[in-house]
């Protein structure tokens, strides 16, 4: 086999690994999949046959492609000073699905992605490849041209606030759906104390609706408030399609073939701890819904 052939197929057995790496970076599918291509392309510029070890190579690259994305970000101003709902992972896979353990195994909430968008891009990067992936501190260090002992320190810090701010998900689907669906109808039927015994007391919605003069993404926190405002779209609750969203209970709302919203339940202690819904028609259509609009 030919050098070159040797480095793609080499390279499209490490491109799941290196995908959700990059994801987990970014929280973009598409800026992901910008950073995959880029680390192809420098692959493709090196001689492979001397990469003593091609999987920890690519990782170092995709990681520092990634970081570099990121403080371009930081640099720019980007992103906005609110939160961002990131791009969802949506799969109509339901819990009796055999590849579902796959899917939940590889999945990273949304909740948990909004939090890593708060961290620095040397404390993400930390993180991410230490406690999602397993990469040593020794290996960590250069890429952020820190020691491992700094890097370790890094890591220590964005895991603290991801303690804070990200609520455990439950592990079972089935019950998140049941609580998903108790919700749906509460919303459907108006009932709003029924809403509030659903909801964590410190309940956190996050709505990105798309274009408006701010742009921003809209926040509502409390059992009351974001119960006051489930009320307000009950009416599609009969639109609502279960699904499975980075791994946990969601739902596609549809009408007429047409997506009309994206919405990931983070269901923790057997009550809903986050929302985070995607209305903006460009980034639906931008996401893959076609088993939802048959």
């Amino acid at each position: 086999m030919g050098g070159s052939a040797w480095s793609v197929e080499r390279f499209e057995e490490q491109r799941p690994q290196l995908r959700a790496v990059a994801y987990r970076m970014l929280g973009s599918l598409g800026e992901a999949d910008d950073a995959v291509q880029e680390t192809w392309l420098r692959l493709s510029r090196t001689d492979a046959d001397k990469v003593d070890n091609l999987a920890a190579w690519l990782t170092t690259v995709i990681a520092r492609v990634c970081l570099n994305i990121l403080r371009t970000r930081q640099r720019r101003g980007e992103e906005p000073l609110d939160v961002r709902v990131p791009d969802p992972v949506v799969s109509p896979a339901g819990p009796d699905d055999p590849e579902h353990a796959a899917v939940l195994a590889d999945s990273v909430g949304l909740a948990l992605l909004v939090v890593l968008d708060t961290l620095a891009p040397a404390e993400r990067l930390a993180f991410v490849l230490h406690d999602m992936f397993g990469v040593p501190f020794d290996e960590i260090a250069p890429m952020i041209e820190r020691s491992p002992v700094a890097a370790r320190q890094l890591a220590s810090r964005a895991r603290r606030r991801v303690r804070g701010q990200a609520p455990p998900a439950d592990t079972d689907l089935a019950r998140q759906r049941d609580v998903v669906t108790a919700f749906l109808a509460a919303a459907r039927d108006g009932d709003f104390d029924r809403l509030v015994t659903l909801l964590h007391p410190d309940v956190v919605l996050r709505a990105d609706g798309g274009a408006t003069r701010t742009r921003h993404t809209t926040v509502i926190t409390g059992a009351p408030a974001v119960a006051a405002q489930a009320t307000t779209f009950g009416r599609f609750s009969p639109f609502a399609r279960h699904a499975v969203i980075n791994g946990g209970a969601g739902v596609v709302v549809t009408a007429a073939g047409r997506p009309l919203s994206v919405m990931a339940f983070t269901v923790s202690g057997g009550r809903i701890a986050g929302i985070d819904v995607i209305a903006d028609p460009d980034r639906l259509h931008r996401l893959d819904l076609a088993a939802f609009t048959d």
